[in-house]
């Protein structure tokens, strides 16, 4: 019973805690998820009312006290050029529709102090987060429309290389970033638009650090010494985020946060290799996705814990330190998450769990918020610089990596 009572006063205290503070989510999937529900249609579709095929709506993410979102406008790395172009405008473009349609509730957010001003209007503060440097097809042009558009951070890769920087999920091509590759950086600092390090390879994320002159993010990774995915972060790089100022945001995703997932995952496909499927690690093939659905009936796969999530953040502060530490779920990009996690009504749990550890309140402002707001507002203070120091990047691809090649 005093156990119980125990949990309930930290649920009540986090629930408290986070009406009176930004809660900051650096990645969240419902643009693309509604894509494939309706079309982008939210008539069809209405988040203001309770959606079960979806972990995102207007009533949880009132209950789970989220303030302040970066909605991810991705699109498949396995679209290139033109095509992943038009399709990232069209989730920017859906990430307006939404906010047009209930504007009671959302509002697009495109500096550190617009997100204040409309979290203290009692809105959430919208902003566009692309997921893979695809999304300019190898532009700085293009780079920078996104960026008026209200793109402000842009992941470098999502699951495949690009021709100018490595995936942490793809076979090294570029050694991290080739010389285009750093001018993306370069010209990212200047805009202002933070630089994602969520889904690269070890050596990019190395190489954009030390390039960098502005803070970095990391929208939605874990702690790869609590689990072996290509998609969590080293120590060694968590280590240089202080002297970066930069802000790891931890990840519900159970194969980044459970080492027993990951094991599971890995006995899969190499079943559905034995099997002959053709892309086993392309969950969304259809081919794919019906020889697991399949199998895990079979064979159950492990469930994830909030708890495991919850040692991932204290690993991320042990290692980096709590200023630079926040929470990214993935929520909508993944078809199963920890139990005690199920949906965007769950951060108050997450933060319960964390005062039963002993967190005080201001280092739980710091992980809900305040660190990814600093990390935002530290960039447009890099970016103020820089644009008196310089014009635009006229450079290309084809000049700075044949230069180097």
């Amino acid at each position: 019973m005093t156990d119980a009572l125990t949990s309930t006063d930290a649920l009540t205290h986090a629930r408290e805690l986070l009406s009176r503070t930004p809660l900051v989510d650096g990645h969240n999937d419902l643009l693309y998820a509604m894509r494939d529900a309706a079309r982008y249609d939210f008539g069809e579709v209405d988040i203001a009312k309770p959606q079960e095929r979806l972990h995102t709506d207007i009533p949880r993410l009132r209950a789970g006290g989220l303030s302040v979102q970066f909605w991810s406008v991705y699109v498949p790395s396995r679209l290139q050029f033109g095509m992943a172009v038009t399709q990232t405008l069209e989730q920017i473009d859906a990430m307006y529709q939404m906010i047009d349609r209930y504007p009671d509730t959302f509002e697009a957010a495109y500096t550190a102090d617009d997100v204040e001003r409309i979290v203290a209007a009692g809105r959430i503060a919208s902003l566009a987060g692309m997921e893979g440097g695809h999304s300019i097809d190898r532009s700085l042009g293009a780079l920078r429309m996104m960026y008026r558009l209200g793109a402000r951070y842009m992941t470098l890769t999502h699951n495949d290389n690009t021709p100018w920087a490595d995936s942490g999920t793809d076979e090294p091509a570029a050694g991290g970033l080739t010389a285009f590759g750093e001018e993306v950086v370069r010209e990212m600092n200047r805009l202002g638009m933070l630089v994602d390090l969520s889904h690269v390879a070890p050596d990019t994320m190395r190489a954009a650090i030390r390039v960098s002159e502005a803070p970095v993010l990391f929208s939605h990774s874990s702690c790869r010494a609590l689990c072996d995915s290509p998609r969590d972060v080293p120590d060694d790089v968590l280590a240089t985020l202080p002297g970066n100022g930069g802000t790891c945001m931890i990840t519900f995703v159970p194969a980044f946060v459970s080492q027993q997932v990951i094991d599971y995952n890995d006995e899969a496909a190499a079943a559905a290799e034995r099997a002959g499927i053709v892309k086993p690690r392309a969950w969304r093939d259809p081919a794919t996705k019906a020889f697991y659905e399949k199998y895990r009936e079979e064979h159950p796969r492990p469930v994830a814990t909030l708890a495991q999530v919850a040692d991932h953040v204290e690993h991320a502060r042990d290692v980096a330190g709590v200023d630079h530490v926040g929470l990214g779920g993935d929520y909508d990009g993944v078809d199963a998450l920890p139990e005690g996690l199920p949906d965007v009504s769950s951060y108050p749990a997450l933060v319960a769990e964390l005062i039963g550890r002993g967190w005080s309140d201001d280092d739980l402002v710091k992980l809900a918020g305040r660190n990814a707001l600093r990390t935002l507002r530290d960039a447009e203070g890099v970016a103020r610089r820089l644009q008196a120091e310089r014009g635009p990047s006229l450079a290309t691809i084809a000049k700075l990596d044949a230069a180097g090649s």
